[in-house]
This record gives structure tokens, C-alpha cells and sequence, in this order.
């Protein structure tokens, strides 16, 4: 008989001081005890595939509750909000110590579960209750020995997502995580998983962890086209009516070779992700503009003389957005920042081909709020065309520098003129305000001044020449 393998090695790497301090702290002082702190999930993962670690998830065995809180506490300060449920946060660090744990399905969607903590239960039977089998591997960092149950390092290998068990299902957010992953690490997703997440159904999932999967995707995804492929393929793009109706919508073969809406959105998703800046909040609104930018197309489309067309997409896709949006967070601000960009995604190619002036571009720098979000969305709009698409835009280029040559690149225009100055003049507060700053802003949108100086002076004019009352007295 052969003898066995010898057991798989890894070093978690970690490169804050502070987060490495606390790995040897955590597993030192359980072992000290007479217990195992193991790293489980996503570090181990990253540490398979070569990536250092940002956060640490530990999973103790044969120390009681009780015992692991008091242990940990003579170190760290503690928030004790999953105590309850066995899970343990270091106050302050990016780690959380729990202890293994049966889960009985009792309820709807991912808060429905039984949890009861075991800290003697095997190993192998923590890791089963995981979702993928790249996140059901284990490590020892006082040994460096890899525990692999089901599979995963011959699945990270093979760049394939599959799921432990049939236990899968018992949490409908795991197809959406299935989703992120299959575009963070570039996975294609087994067969067996894919015809899984058919029978799924996205039963009693709250609004917000369903957005964070989403941000996942578009913040951290090397290639998102993989997970909407993933969503697709399982039938769950139809509990995204707005993105499931760009599948099969046509495009005129001459402008989009690629194929249908749908496709067209995968490349401009993954031209937007070969760009990212790295600053979530902003990649967050451009991604999501990008995956919407289209969404008013199938309610547009037409042929019209052997030709395609989507005529003002732009506009329906600014009301599907905000009602696609509106399913997925409460965050209105956000909602606020991507909608224009929906609405105006074609404005830099339009205003490069009219070698529009500079009134022009002030007043889509208002519109947006930030041109260089715009050209972004455009840019990634102009590449996800392949074999068309071009590295270079010189739309958005020559949008850029007009915007940077009028400080409004970053930040849309903001008025000179203001109440406080139509006191100066004068002007007693009320109904009458209004008109005034109104015209005084959109001559300086126009041009007609660029200080304060010549925006009082325009102000001063502009009432001499409407005298306070003079607009009620002509519109009654």
C-alpha cells in the first residue's frame, strides 16, 4: 500500500503589522489553551492563489464560548455582537474568531437558520456547511498545514466554481456570491453548480446584501461579464427584468458586431473593469452606470428602412435605472450620481462631433456633475464593441481637456451669483430671488461672465431691467 500524501503547506501572508501581530496572537494563545485556531475562507483562498491577506476569519476548536471570549479579551477588546452565534470581532482589525457551528434551515433566505455553535465538531464537517469549495479550504498558521476536504485547490487550479453540497441551496444569496466570485477570479462555474442555482429561487434576501454582491462585482471583478454570463445560464437574469430584457434585444450589426444588447453590455463591463481607478466609491457609480447605460433599449428598439435603431434610449434607460436602482439600495445620493450618467452617456460623442463650445460643455458638466465619470462610462460604451472597439476615444479626450481648461473636469459648475449678493443690491428676499439667480446662472453658463465681479454687474442689469413684480405682473 502506498504510504500517504504528505499534507498540503501554506503561509498566510499578511502585510499590515498590525493584522500579522494578531494572527500570531489569535492562533498562540487557543493553542496556549488547548485548543486549534484555523483560518478558513476567503485568506486561505488568497493565500492559494498567491494574494496577501486584508482580513482574517478564524474558526476555534475545543475551547468552550465562554472560555475563547475570556482568552481573547486579556488581549483584544472585543465586539461581542455575534457572541450569540459564536463569532467574535477584534474591535479595530479586519479579523473575526468564531467557532464552528451547526445550521438547521428554518425560515426564508439567508437569516433563516438554526445556528448552534459546536467547538468539538470535526473539521471536515464545519467546512461542509461553506458554499464553494474554494472557500471550504483551512489553514494552521502555527503549522502551515492545508486542510482541503472537498476539493478546492484542484478546483482554484482548474479556475472552476462548484459548491460543497446540496446545502447550497439553502441560502439563495449564494448565487449571487456565486456571481462576484466567477468574475473576481476569473472561474468558470460547474455545471452541476449552475443547474443548482436553476432550482434556487431569491426567496426572503434582504435589499442590502443583495447590493453588496452587486458591488462586489463591479468594484472588484476582473472580468463582471463571467458573473451576469453565470446569471444568465442559471435563470436568475429574470429577477433582473430591466437586465434581462437587453438579452436577445438586436443592435445594427454595422454599429455593434458584437451581437445583442446584452452582449454589448458584457464588453463594455469588462473594458470599464480593465480601467477601474481603485477608488471604490467612485468605480461603484461608473460601473453601474455602464451595466444601465443601455437598459433603455429594448423599449426603443425599431427597424426603420433595413436599419436598426434604439432612438432616445437614453432617456427611458434614466426611468429603468432609477427603478432598477431602487430594488437594490436605499442609497439615493448614489442613485442620483448614476442616473445622468445614463441619460447623457452619448453627450461626449455628440458634443466632439459638433465641436460643441464651451456653453455646451459647462452645461453637461451641471448635468452629470462630473465629466470625467461621463467619459469613463462613454469610453467603456465605445470599447465593448469589439472587433471596433478602439483604445483609443478621442471624444472623451477632447472632452476632457475642454472640461479641464474650464475647472470642471472633476465638479460640475457652480453659481457666482448668489441670494447674499441680491441683498447687496438690494433685492428684499423672496418670490423674486428665484428668476434672478436663474438668469444670472445660465448666463454664466453661456459665458456672458466669468467673476463675480461681472456676475453682480450682470445681476444689477438683469433687475433694471425686470423690476421686482415685473414677471408675476406679465405671466397673469
Amino acid at each position: 500500500m502506498e504510504p500517504p500524501a504528505p499534507p498540503h503547506r501554506i503561509e498566510v501572508e499578511v502585510l499590515d503589522p498590525r493584522l500579522s501581530a494578531a494572527l500570531r496572537e489569535v492562533a498562540g494563545r487557543v493553542r496556549g489553551a488547548g485548543g486549534r485556531a484555523l483560518l478558513v475562507g476567503g485568506c486561505v483562498r488568497d493565500a492559494v492563489l498567491g494574494r496577501a491577506a486584508e482580513d482574517l476569519d478564524f474558526e476555534v476548536y475545543g475551547l468552550a464560548p465562554d472560555r475563547l471570549a475570556a482568552l481573547l479579551e486579556e488581549r483584544f477588546p472585543l465586539d461581542l455582537v455575534g457572541r450569540d452565534f459564536g463569532v467574535l470581532k477584534l474591535r479595530g482589525l479586519p479579523v473575526d474568531v468564531s467557532l464552528p457551528r451547526r445550521e438547521s434551515k428554518r425560515g426564508l433566505g439567508h437569516r433563516g437558520f438554526e445556528i448552534e455553535s459546536d467547538p468539538f465538531l470535526p473539521p471536515r464537517e464545519a467546512a461542509a456547511r461553506r458554499d464553494f469549495t474554494i472557500n471550504a479550504l483551512a489553514a494552521d498558521p502555527l503549522t502551515g498545514e492545508l486542510l482541503d476536504f472537498f476539493g478546492g485547490l484542484a478546483d482554484l487550479a482548474e479556475r472552476v466554481l462548484r459548491h460543497v453540497s446540496d446545502r447550497f441551496s439553502e441560502d439563495p444569496l449564494r448565487v449571487l456570491r456565486g456571481m462576484q466570485l466567477a468574475a473576481r477570479f476569473e472561474l468558470e462555474v460547474a455545471p452541476e453548480t449552475v443547474a443548482l442555482c436553476r432550482r434556487i429561487g431569491p426567496e426572503g434576501l434582504a435589499r442590502e446584501r443583495v447590493f453588496g454582491e452587486w458591488r462586489k462585482l463591479l468594484v472588484r471583478g476582473v472580468q463582471p461579464s463571467r458573473g451576469l454570463a453565470f446569471l444568465r445560464d442559471c435563470g436568475w437574469l429574470r429577477h433582473f427584468p430591466e437586465l434581462d430584457a437587453l438579452s436577445g434585444c438586436e443592435q445594427d450589426p454595422e454599429w455593434h458586431p458584437e451581437g445583442d444588447v446584452f452582449v454589448h453590455t458584457l464588453h463594455c463591463l469588462d473594458a470599464f473593469a480593465a480601467e477601474r481607478l481603485g477608488d471604490e466609491a467612485e468605480d461603484l457609480v461608473v460601473g453601474l452606470a455602464v451595466l444601465c447605460h443601455d437598459l433603455g433599449k429594448p423599449a426603443t428598439t425599431r427597424r426603420e428602412g433595413g436599419r436598426v435603431t434604439s432612438k432616445r434610449h437614453e432617456p427611458v434607460g434614466e426611468a429603468l435605472t432609477r427603478r432598477f436602482l431602487a430594488r437594490l439600495t436605499a442609497e439615493a445620493a448614489l442613485v442620483e450620481a448614476v442616473v445622468p450618467l445614463v441619460g447623457a452617456h452619448l453627450r461626449p460623442g455628440a458634443l466632439y462631433e459638433a465641436r460643441a463650445g464651451d456653453a455646451a460643455v459647462r452645461r453637461l458638466a451641471r448635468r452629470v456633475g462630473r465629466i470625467d465619470r461621463l467619459v469613463r462610462v462613454a469610453r467603456a460604451d465605445w470599447r465593448g464593441r469589439p472587433p471596433l472597439a478602439a483604445e483609443r476615444f478621442p471624444a472623451g479626450e477632447w472632452l476632457l481637456a475642454r472640461a479641464r481648461a474650464l475647472e470642471l473636469e472633476a465638479a460640475a459648475p457652480r453659481p457666482l451669483v448668489l441670494g447674499r449678493h441680491l441683498i447687496e443690491l438690494g433685492l428684499a428676499p423672496g418670490p423674486d430671488f428665484g428668476p434672478v439667480l436663474a438668469a444670472c446662472f445660465e448666463a454664466q453658463l453661456d459665458g456672458a461672465f466669468a467673476s463675480l465681479e461681472q456676475g453682480i454687474e450682470f445681476a444689477r442689469s438683469w433687475i433694471a431691467a425686470h423690476p421686482p413684480g415685473s414677471q408675476g405682473a406679465a405671466g397673469g
